[in-house]
């Protein structure tokens, strides 16, 4: 194994994974829970996903320390704790089980994405040129990002001190000096990122520190100061049935919403699951919808199903769960499950082997109902966005997507790959 990885969730993890896929590298990604059951020894960058983003903060401590024990047991020398590129979730608590557990004290924390359009600036964090404090992230249902500064929102979740380096240091060239003389001060370095030959910069640098901590991104600039070539491996797909590709999506951002409409446009049929009715009689919501998709699945129609993501509905659920004694985790998760119920339905009564899923929670309770406990990462769709082999027999061609990723035609994109 070359490198271990402990990620929050389920569409992070092949999201950096195919940063290493890339390279040739066969990348596996595992769920937490069944990490021991289902690893493989062939992979030469294991990825484990503790799906955490939405724990409590001592759940998620545990999962990430546990996991990177797991991962040093193998032998691993050389850590990355994949968080979400805007610090959505337990962040301060996953960085400090990471040091803690091969008993380390720094890490360096990269949070830039430019080809997703993260970057990061004077330690101020940009989503497409608006600061993260007014992008669409200030208004996530559950981890509502009103902050802009990476050091303030890191020092806010742990004890140990943050320090950062910025772009005008990096951009000289110079990076290791500074680098050292800031370890000895502090436990967490977090650098600007500006676009991808900042990235190139950095990976040169930091390409063997034993801990990094943030986005992919920058994974996919360290392969290419390794001294390990990546082995050969073949790849087999499942044989094409002739129904039509399932697009399901529980995430609530707008370019999830945009991806949706794009097909709409183009004539796809779309279903939609009022959430207020799984607290009506959640029974018959889940087998009424499932009917109508399979049958369009079967007559060999790609199909689009997805959350109510209107404002006034979203609203209607929090209150919903809210009188109910739920907290916004809750909810979101039941959320996913009953997306999760529909999809494993129309696999169990079709046939299907091929699956596009949008929104980490969602794909994390997809995977789970299906009983996809590990997957080989196998070519990028767009950045970050890759197709997925899972472990399981028979095999199922997998796309799972992050929320904020991707273009308005992605799920265009993505159907016409999943039916290679």
């Amino acid at each position: 194994m070359i490198i271990g990885v402990v990620a929050d969730d389920v569409t992070g993890a092949n999201d950096i994974g195919i940063m290493f896929a890339k390279w040739g590298y066969l990348t596996h990604v595992y769920a937490y829970d069944h990490f021991e059951a289902s690893y493989r020894p062939e992979a030469e960058v294991c990825i484990i996903d503790t799906n955490s983003r939405l724990d409590a903060p001592q759940v998620a401590y545990d999962k990430v320390f546990a996991a990177t024990k797991a991962l040093q047991r193998l032998g691993c020398k050389q850590f990355h704790n994949k968080t979400c590129s805007v610090f959505r979730g337990n962040i301060g608590a996953e960085f400090d089980a990471m040091l803690d557990a091969p008993g380390h004290e720094f890490a360096v924390v990269i949070l830039g994405f430019p080809k997703n359009g993260r970057t990061t600036i004077n330690s101020v964090h940009y989503v497409r040129s608006i600061k993260l404090e007014d992008s669409e992230f200030r208004r996530d249902p559950v981890h509502p990002m009103t902050r802009s500064n990476l050091v303030d929102i890191l020092q806010t979740q742990t004890k140990r001190r943050v320090g950062a380096i910025q772009h005008d240091v990096i951009e000289q060239g110079q990076l290791s000096e500074p680098l050292e003389q800031m370890r000895r001060d502090y436990q967490y370095v977090i650098l600007d990122v500006t676009d991808q030959q900042m990235l190139k910069t950095i990976a040169s640098v930091v390409h063997d520190y034993p801990v990094l901590c943030g986005s992919s991104a920058i994974a996919e600039e360290l392969p290419a100061y390794w001294s390990t070539p990546p082995q050969p491996y073949t790849v087999s797909l499942p044989e094409q049935k002739g129904l039509g590709v399932l697009c399901a999506a529980g995430s609530l951002m707008p370019q999830t919403a945009a991806q949706i409409e794009h097909l709409r446009q183009r004539g796809i049929p779309v279903f939609e699951l009022d959430p207020i009715q799984l607290f009506i009689d959640r029974e018959h919501a889940i087998s009424q919808i499932a009917v109508e998709i399979i049958a369009q699945l079967q007559a060999g129609t790609d199909v689009v199903f997805h959350t109510a993501n209107r404002a006034d509905i979203v609203d209607k659920m929090r209150i919903e769960g809210t009188s109910r004694g739920l907290s916004l985790s809750e909810v979101s998760r039941i959320v996913s499950a009953a997306i999760a119920d529909v999809v494993a339905l129309c696999v169990e009564r079709c046939g299907l082997n091929r699956l596009l899923i949008a929104g980490g929670e969602t794909a994390a309770a997809v995977c789970e109902r299906l009983g996809i406990y590990g997957m080989s990462i196998w070519k990028e769709i767009q950045p970050g966005l890759p197709l997925c082999l899972s472990l399981t027999e028979p095999p199922m061609l997998l796309v799972l997507k992050s929320g904020s990723f991707g273009s308005s035609d992605f799920f265009e994109h993505a159907i016409a790959q999943l039916k290679l």
